[in-house]
C-alpha cells in the first residue's frame, strides 16, 4: 500500500476507552471506606466553594452568560440563588471549589484535584434529579453522587500513576475532563456507544497549557481551569448523549508519563513560637524540600497576584513562620502590601532538594510530600530543623485530618449559612447512610441562598 494514503477501516474503539466505559457503567462500589472517604470529599469540597464566595475575583465569573437566563430544572450553585444550565452551573461549581486551591489533592507520576470532579457530578445530577421529579420519575439520589465521585477519583488517579501530562506542559486538567466526562454520560443515561464517543472527544479535545501555573505567568486562570474543565466535560457527554459519533483510535502513541508546600507550611506553624520576637534578628532560613516542589512552586521575584503567591513555596512559608497561621486572604493584595517582612524572610530563604524526598514522593507506599524548615540567627544560634514527611490529610495521618476536616467544614458553611442551617447540613452530611439515600435535589436545596 502507498505511504501516501490512510487505510480508512473503523476500528474499535481503544482499550483505554473501552476500559474506562466497561468500568463506569458496570462496576458496584462496595467499599465502606471508600464511601466514607467521599462523604468526607463531599463535605471539604463543598464548603472550600463556601468560603470562595466570600471573594469578589472569585464571584465575578459565577452566573449565566446572558443575564436573565431561566432554566427549567436548573442546576443550582451551592452557596448560590443561581440556576445554570449543567454546562456553565459545572463551570461555577468547579470554579468555586477550586478557587482558594484548599481542597484535595492527589499526588502520583501525575497531580492533581480529584474532588474538581464534583462541578460535573453535582450539576449533572441536581438536573438529572429535578427532570426525573418533574417527569413523575424516581431521582437520583446521593449515593449515586457518591458513586460518581469515587469512580471519577479512580479514573483519575489510575492514569495519573502512570502518566505525567504536567512534564510535556499539559496541565492536570486534563485528567478532570476525561474522568467527569465518564460520570456526567453515565449519570445522564449514556449507553456504551454513547459513553466510548464521549470519552473518545475527551480525549481528542484541544488540553490546555499548564503555563499559568508557573513562574512568571502564574495567575488566575489556574483557579478556575478545572471548572472550565468539568463544564466541558459535561457538554462533550451532552453532545454524545445527542448521537454524536466518536473518535475510535486515538494516538498510536503511549502516553508519557498546591499541595507541595502543605507540610513546609505545618513546619514553619511550629516554628513560629520560637522566632515570632526574633524575626528581625534571622540570618538564613533553609527549606529542605523534593524536586516537584522545586520545579513547579520555587519562585524569587516579585509576587504579583493572589495565585502568584498561592503558588509560591517561600512565600508559603514565610507567613506562617511570621503569623503563625496561613489562610485565603493572606494571599490578597491588601495583605501582601501591609506587611513587607514576607518578601523579607523570602530573600532570606535557600532551597535544598533532599533525594530521598524525592524518592519518596514518587514510591507508591509513601507518597510523601515532605519539607523541613531550619531558621539560623545572626548570633549564630540556630532552631531545630523540623522536617515534616506526611501532611495532615495524608492517608498515613487519616486518623489526625478527620476531626480537623469537619470543623473546617463547619467553619466554611458559618462564613455564609445562618447556625440553625449550619447544624443541618452538617448533621445531614455526618449521616452516611441518609445521605446516600437522600435524593440529590433535596440534598442541593439545603444548599440555595
Amino acid at each position: 500500500m502507498s505511504s501516501n494514503v490512510d487505510l480508512n477501516n473503523r476500528p474499535e474503539y481503544d482499550q483505554v476507552l473501552q476500559d474506562i466505559a466497561d468500568y463506569v457503567l458496570t462496576y458496584m462500589v462496595d467499599s465502606p471506606l471508600a464511601l466514607d472517604t467521599a462523604r468526607n470529599s463531599l463535605m471539604d469540597t463543598l464548603g472550600c466553594g463556601l468560603l470562595s464566595l466570600h471573594f469578589p475575583e472569585c464571584t465575578k465569573h459565577l452566573g449565566p452568560i446572558v443575564e436573565g437566563t431561566i432554566v427549567p430544572c436548573g442546576a443550582r450553585v451551592p452557596g448560590t440563588n443561581l440556576q445554570l444550565d449543567p454546562v456553565k452551573a459545572a463551570w461555577d461549581i468547579g470554579c468555586t471549589i477550586r478557587w482558594l486551591d484548599y481542597n484535595d489533592t492527589w499526588l502520583a507520576a501525575e497531580w492533581g484535584h480529584p474532588s474538581d470532579n464534583l462541578g460535573a457530578i453535582l450539576a449533572v445530577a441536581d438536573h438529572v434529579s429535578q427532570k426525573c421529579v418533574a417527569n413523575g420519575e424516581v431521582p437520583l439520589t446521593m449515593r449515586e453522587v457518591l458513586d460518581a465521585m469515587i469512580m471519577a477519583h479512580e479514573i483519575q488517579g489510575v492514569i495519573a500513576l502512570e502518566n505525567s501530562f504536567n512534564r510535556v506542559g499539559l496541565d492536570h486538567v486534563l485528567l478532570v475532563k476525561v474522568a467527569s466526562t465518564a460520570v456526567a454520560a453515565k449519570l445522564m443515561g449514556a449507553s456504551r456507544e454513547q459513553m466510548l464517543s464521549a470519552l473518545s472527544h475527551a480525549f481528542v479535545d484541544g488540553q490546555a497549557l499548564r503555563t499559568y501555573r508557573h513562574a512568571p505567568n502564574a495567575g488566575s486562570r489556574k483557579s478556575w481551569a478545572a471548572g472550565d474543565a468539568t463544564s466541558r466535560a459535561v457538554h462533550l457527554a451532552d453532545i454524545a448523549m445527542r448521537g454524536e459519533m466518536g473518535i475510535p483510535e486515538l494516538f498510536k502513541i503511549s502516553f508519557p508519563a498546591e499541595f507541595h508546600a502543605q507540610t513546609a507550611c505545618e513546619a514553619a506553624v511550629m516554628l513560629h513560637p520560637l522566632v515570632r520576637n526574633r524575626i528581625s534578628e534571622i540570618d538564613r532560613i533553609t527549606i529542605t524540600t523534593h524536586e516537584s516542589a522545586i520545579r513547579i512552586i520555587s519562585k524569587v521575584g516579585p509576587l504579583v497576584n493572589a495565585a502568584d503567591r498561592d503558588h509560591c513555596l517561600q512565600y508559603m512559608t514565610a507567613v506562617p513562620l511570621a503569623f503563625g497561621t496561613l489562610v485565603a486572604e493572606h494571599y490578597e493584595d491588601e495583605f501582601h502590601a501591609a506587611h513587607p517582612i514576607i518578601d523579607q524572610l523570602r530573600d532570606k530563604m535557600e532551597i535544598i532538594e533532599d533525594p530521598r524526598y524525592s524518592r519518596e514522593y514518587l514510591e507508591a507506599d509513601k507518597r510523601s510530600i515532605a519539607n523541613a524548615i531550619q531558621v539560623f540567627f545572626n548570633d549564630g544560634s540556630s532552631s531545630a530543623k523540623v522536617d515534616v514527611e506526611y501532611p495532615i490529610g495524608h492517608r498515613r495521618r487519616r486518623a489526625d485530618g478527620i476531626p480537623l476536616l469537619e470543623e473546617k467544614f463547619k467553619s466554611n458553611l458559618a462564613t455564609h449559612f445562618a447556625p440553625q442551617r449550619c447544624e443541618q447540613i452538617f448533621a445531614m452530611c455526618k449521616d452516611q447512610v441518609g445521605l446516600e439515600a437522600m435524593p440529590v435535589h433535596q440534598f442541593v436545596e439545603m444548599w440555595v441562598g
